[in-house]
């Protein structure tokens, strides 16, 4: 049974990176809401409190139930989790007399305790809240101050219980690795054991058990999470995976033939659908972003389940759905969650479609992704490859699709990219794309007044899409860029580029 850490989810913005800080120290963690926590068994070695928009003094507030846990498995408290610890427990929390937020330093230091062993006085740290721990529980002893918090970490004696009102998992607190190390692997007696090649020798051997000799379909986008769910179920299963691309009309230039020639290195077997007239067809005159996904959706499933039907005995459907999917998908506060973004792989089969789901990849973030990815020898042109949204360039034309404005696109888009990877940039950047904007601009061309088309080139840094900043492309490639664009697209007279960050904006425009 895989050891875990559980952190249970308040609604913080930085839960997912809390995660993904535990992930990087080997160890397999969870997230759940506060109020939907899993079983607790043996393989829970220790548990996580998120932060939370919330405050503790609200009406409404939170609270976890944490009558199996405080006390007889090692927990810690971040941010709001370390509040609920006192205001619950006999302290008192109030507002702050002024918001703390941004950098602060630690001003003392008790270096005998376990959770800040190694940790330096001064040490740079993250605040992220308004209220602050007035007075502590009677059992509860201060470890860490700075100038404006007193309370700023402590621990609960006679317990392996800590609170920390600051966040260690930003990369602004220069030695939260440290104290979450301290934590997870000292105190929690983790053994750093969650590597890619150990995911990839449990999962093939879960999806043995699993699947038998059961034929699995599998649609494949060219993406690095569709390959690496094929190449784990081909390791499972081998010729009992069927894998299927299907072009819908609106992938990138050249994008069907190229990726089915790629695929061909990998021993996969790959059925080639072309069916970007059904898809376009479909779409014609619609301009809602939302019903334009739902509208690539169906057609999508349409299009599979007449293929699986070519397929005798088909039983599973696999999907590369990522763990960020899964989380997006569950609401914190027990009701519906909000729509982010409707072309997640979760869920989401007809009741007509008679296929169980497969979904090798939901445990991990997409770096996680990669270099179980590279764990298998995938190669590079597979593993670096820019994340491409499931409906394509549906999302990135503005306004209503038709095949011309696809055309045109296309041909933007492939001089952007390509113009990245001459000049080496694509791997400097988590993912790039143009959009063509419903919006038509005066230009000249040599003699003659032009009335075309506008489009926005996009680039952003990330790790994992969950936040992420504009790429800062230097200006002499986006002129060069620019201007191939213009001279040698027909119908784009103007090109901008996007400088929005996520939050707020997202990376696609619809």
């Amino acid at each position: 049974m895989q050891e875990k850490i559980l952190i249970l989810d308040f609604g913080s913005q930085y839960t997912q990176l809390i995660a993904r800080r535990v992930r990087e120290l080997n160890v397999y963690c969870e997230i759940h809401p506060y109020n939907h926590p899993p079983k607790l068994d043996d393989s829970i070695k220790g548990v996580i409190l998120s932060g939370s928009p919330f405050s503790v003094r609200e009406e409404n507030a939170p609270i976890p139930e944490l009558s199996e846990i405080k006390g007889k498995l090692p927990l810690l408290g971040v941010c709001y989790g370390a509040q609920h610890l006192a205001h619950c427990f006999g302290g008192e929390v109030m507002a702050s007399n002024k918001r703390e937020y941004g950098r602060a330093n630690l001003t003392s230091v008790d270096n005998t305790n376990e959770l800040l062993k190694g940790i330096s006085m001064n040490s740079q740290v993250w605040m992220s809240h308004g209220d602050t721990i007035e007075r502590m529980p009677d059992n509860y002893k201060v470890i860490a101050s700075t100038a404006d918090v007193e309370n700023a970490a402590f621990a609960i004696e006679g317990e392996m219980s800590y609170g920390i009102q600051f966040h260690p998992e930003v990369y602004h607190s220069t030695e939260g690795t440290i104290l979450l190390k301290n934590y997870i692997v000292d105190i929690c007696g983790c053994k750093q054991d969650w590597t890619p090649d150990a995911f990839v020798e449990t999962t093939v051997a879960e999806l043995k058990e699993k699947l038998g000799d059961d034929r699995v379909i599998l649609g494949l986008s060219g993406g690095v999470d569709s390959t690496v769910a094929a190449l784990l179920l081909h390791k499972a299963i081998g010729k009992n995976l069927y894998c299927i691309f299907v072009d819908n009309g609106l992938l990138r230039k050249n994008e069907f033939t190229e990726v089915l020639k790629k695929y061909e290195t990998l021993g996969l077997n790959v059925i080639g659908v072309d069916a970007g007239e059904k898809f376009i067809s479909a779409l014609a005159g619609v301009t809602e972003p939302e019903a334009k996904r739902k509208i690539i959706g169906n057609a999508f499933i349409e299009v599979f389940d007449e293929e699986s039907h070519k397929i005798e005995n088909a039983k599973w459907l696999g999907q590369g759905t990522i763990y960020p999917d899964v989380i997006e998908s569950v609401s914190v506060t027990g009701g519906p969650s909000q729509t982010i973004k409707s072309h997640h792989n979760v869920g989401g089969l007809p009741d007509y479609m008679k296929l169980k789901v497969v979904e090798p990849l939901k445990l991990l973030f997409k770096d996680e992704v990669r270099r179980v990815g590279r764990s298998m020898g995938l190669e590079n042109k597979f593993i670096s490859r820019h994340p491409f949204p499931g409906p394509g360039l549906g999302i990135r034309i503005l306004g209503d699709i038709t095949a011309e404005k696809v055309r045109i696109l296309q041909e933007v888009d492939h001089i952007y990219i390509s113009g990245l990877l001459e000049d080496g940039l694509y791997d400097e950047v988590w993912q790039a794309g143009a959009m063509l904007l419903p919006v038509q601009s005066v230009g000249v061309m040599g003699d003659e007044r032009t009335y075309e088309s506008v489009v926005a080139l996009r680039a952003v840094s990330s790790t994992d899409g969950m936040t992420a900043d504009w790429s800062h492309l230097p200006y002499e490639f986006l002129a060069k860029v620019s201007n191939k664009i213009i001279n040698g697209v027909k119908g784009v007279n103007r090109v901008v580029y996007d400088i929005s960050s996520k939050p707020p904006a997202t990376i696609e425009w619809e």
